[in-house]
């Protein structure tokens, strides 16, 4: 069957991972202001109520965010569907804990393989569309633990803060196209992120029970019980892209604001603490080094990506 594009005057959004969790927040905000979804999952079967109500306007591909060779199909099915592509959202993943010892060096990788390259797979695929439509946002679903991190989170950590740095420099090379990045770093959310059955967890050292089992523990029984709520967020992530100027980064709940607070704070505070230490590494004579490039990424209006 040759499937008819919808028109253009809708938004249309890519959401992974969108049967469940933030995902699917977003899917069914989009859908419920009228809009376009194209979602992926590994088991379809999970979008089967957001089907049976919204019908036509949902559109579903089963999609592994590791296949990287299948991005491009997954573009295309959407452009196929619904003729465009306006909003990318890279929210599908999971969370692993295991300290560094304990995490083998496939589970190490695997977390870079669904945070990093499964998202920058799906972006380069999207751009072209994006590119010659003049406008659209690129939704990097992250964590405060892509700007933070502690015990036991080194490898989830390791994902995001890569995909963080990924798309930093993305939201440069992509603004003068009208296209604008959105770093989204949640808290705790109540989703099945802490459930038994999705959170990972290397097999556990007695060694280091004295150093993480507590937050181990925590991990595993925040399920059910996390402060955040979904459709909040969801509203919050699409007030931030319809804004005029959209932050680069937008933390979500008050856990992630008061972390973040804190780790920027101490932040800077060590690099004024060591500032001469530092700058003693330069040869005395070498001149100021100025380069080439911004590091204020701010959107221009026209980047909005609201219909």
């Amino acid at each position: 069957m040759i499937e008819t594009p919808h028109k253009a005057s809708t938004r249309t959004w890519l959401i992974t991972g969108s049967s469940s969790g933030l995902g699917l927040a977003l899917a069914r905000a989009a859908l419920e202001a009228s809009e376009h979804v194209m979602g992926t999952a590994r088991r379809l079967e999970r979008f089967a109520d957001l089907q049976a109500k919204f019908g036509e306007r949902l559109s579903v591909v089963q999609h592994d965010v590791r296949d990287t060779a299948a991005a491009g199909g997954v573009v295309e099915h959407a452009m196929r569907v619904f003729g465009r592509v306006d909003v990318l959202v890279n929210n599908a993943g999971v969370g692993q804990v295991g300290t560094a010892e304990e995490v083998s060096d496939a589970a190490l990788r695997d977390m870079l393989d669904q945070h990093l390259f499964g998202p920058a797979a799906l972006v380069r695929a999207v751009l072209p569309h994006l590119r010659a439509a003049g406008s659209g946002a690129i939704v990097q679903m992250s964590s405060q633990g892509g700007r933070l991190s502690f015990p036991a989170v080194g490898s989830y950590s390791a994902g995001k803060f890569a995909l963080e740095g990924w798309s930093e420099a993305l939201a440069g090379e992509v603004a003068p196209f009208g296209i604008r990045v959105l770093i989204v770093e949640p808290s705790r959310f109540r989703t099945e992120f802490n459930a038994a059955d999705v959170l990972r967890a290397a097999a556990p050292s007695a060694d280091y029970d004295g150093v993480v089992g507590a937050i181990r523990a925590d991990m595993a029984g925040a399920d059910g019980r996390q402060e955040g709520d979904p459709a909040r967020a969801a509203a919050a992530i699409r007030a931030a892209l319809d804004a005029p100027q959209a932050p680069l980064r937008l933390p979500l709940g008050a856990e992630a604001v008061r972390n973040l607070e804190r780790t920027y704070t101490r932040s800077l505070e060590d690099v004024r603490a060591w500032a001469d230490l530092s700058r003693s590494a330069d040869f005395p004579d070498a001149p100021t080094a100025t380069r080439a490039f911004s590091t204020t990424l701010a959107s221009p209006s026209s980047s909005s990506c609201s219909s």
